[in-house]
């Protein structure tokens, strides 16, 4: 980036990345840079009549001037699908350079084809040295200074958002006045408590950590998600409804008390709520992520689907047909079945799925807690 701003050959781009990154900042300094007209406009407040201005303008002054424009377009995922696509057309032929900032994941957020035109920056939140830098910066300026501790608890609570330190720093600052020496007790005065971003993306991808942490067996990264989600507001029934699919997709038949437990901490979420329902949603995580693991249950189901969809649906056979009402068995509905109480082994050998897929294997148990039982039973029967 920094190579095509010192050439004037910037093409559009999208920053995409959490607050106080640098994004608008990186937008000013293109703006101090190039020597093409800039044109800020923030998606909250602009319409799809200001980006009409703004490209005839454009046009205007490319004609006239031959001088190229670009068009910061703050908070550009506020935009829907229509005021997104009026600025293809300008975009594509040159007309403007679009430099887009989102909070959000533009892969959500951004029309295709706007997306497609555009190099992706993908910013990630200041370390903790950069942050010192800055908090120092921002004291130097305001002729004042700081406790290291006071600078260390501030930055820990700002999760890497540098408007967020800035903007407590200043705080603390004014409570230090007028010796302008910020304190621990300031610093914990002036930003008391994080605020935790828990946007689109961070919701879809703080989900995956942890359905996967409890598949990976590690109870305590499975609390950590679930404490984060908590934390940040996401719904407890939306957390209990994956558990009850995690139950008998990761775990299956290995436990099958999980799909109990998860089905409980999801009736418990409704029954009490939450603050306490935690206490439940954390008992199922531990014991699902402590449980032993099978998926092949759900492979099972996966491959008779697979199967419906794909192979014709053949007849049921007709010893399995329904031969509970009159004349059932003069067509031969029910004729040949061999009933499985009768059996001192209780079980039979005999077929039960249509001719087409006689012999089919949907579920193999695997070796893993109960389902060593189940994998030594399943053993001797045949053609079933």
């Amino acid at each position: 980036m920094r190579a095509l701003v010192e050439a004037d050959r910037l093409s559009s781009v999208i920053l995409w990345g959490p607050p106080g990154t640098g994004k608008t900042t990186l937008a000013r300094v293109i703006a101090a840079t190039t020597n093409r007209a800039f044109v800020p406009l923030s998606a909250v407040t602009a319409g799809v009549k200001d980006v009409r201005e703004t490209i005839d303008g454009a046009k205007a002054l490319l004609a006239e001037h031959g001088r190229p424009t670009i068009l910061f377009l703050d908070e550009v995922h506020r935009f829907n699908k229509a005021q997104q696509d009026a600025l293809l057309p300008s975009v594509e032929d040159g007309t403007l350079t679009l430099i887009g900032a989102t909070t959000e994941n533009p892969y959500f957020e951004v029309n295709a084809p706007l997306l497609s035109r555009s190099t992706l920056f993908r910013l990630v939140p200041l370390a903790e040295d950069d942050l010192q830098v800055l908090a120092q910066r921002a004291l130097d300026a305001e002729e004042a200074t700081a406790d290291p501790e006071a600078i260390a608890h501030l930055i820990n609570l700002v999760d890497g958002d540098g408007r967020a330190l800035l903007t407590s720093l200043e705080v603390a600052i004014a409570l230090a006045m007028p010796d302008k020496h910020v304190t621990l007790e300031q610093a914990e005065a002036a930003r008391g408590a994080r605020a935790l971003r828990y946007e689109r993306d961070d919701h879809y991808d703080v989900i995956s950590a942890f359905i996967k942490s409890i598949r990976g067996s590690d109870p305590d990264a499975g609390l950590y998600w679930l404490a984060r989600m908590l934390t940040a507001g996401e719904d407890a029934r939306f957390i209990a409804r994956r558990l009850v699919i995690l139950a008998s997709e990761d775990v299956g038949m290995a436990d099958p008390m999980a799909l109990v437990v998860a089905t409980a901490a999801a009736h418990a979420v409704e029954y009490v709520g939450l603050p306490e329902a935690q206490l439940n949603l954390a008992q199922a995580v531990v014991h699902l992520a402590t449980a032993p693991k099978s998926n092949h249950t759900a492979l099972g189901i996966w491959g008779a689907l697979e199967d419906v969809a794909a192979k014709p649906a053949g007849p049921v056979p007709a010893h399995l047909r329904d031969a509970s009402y009159r004349s059932a068995k003069r067509i031969g509905h029910g004729v040949g079945y061999d009933y499985p109480h009768d059996d001192p082994r209780g079980w039979v050998e005999q077929t039960y799925l249509p001719e087409d897929l006689a012999g089919r294997t949907y579920y193999e148990p695997s070796s893993h807690g109960h389902e060593a039982d189940v994998q030594e039973r399943q053993s001797g029967r045949k053609g079933t």
